[in-house]
């Protein structure tokens, strides 16, 4: 534990609180949204019917699924 001398030595200095970011904002933002993707491409197939495919799943999360993809074959 540091003593009172070494409390009032360092109580001058000022706390770094801005640090540069070691990733570009971009990429956190696209990896983020890939990993929100994921998430809910698994929860969508997860609750599938038996007789939905994969394929179906993946037109239904990216909004591209007509009615012959989302009744049962």
């Amino acid at each position: 534990m540091a003593g009172p001398d070494q409390a009032a030595q360092h109580s001058s200095e000022v706390l770094q609180q801005r640090k540069k970011l070691t990733q570009c904002p971009m990429k956190m933002a696209v990896g983020g949204f890939a990993i929100v993707a994921t998430i809910g491409y698994m929860v969508l197939y997860s609750k599938k019917k038996p007789e939905a495919s994969a394929l179906d799943v993946a037109k239904v999360a990216s909004g591209t699924a007509r009615p012959e993809n989302t009744r049962p074959h």
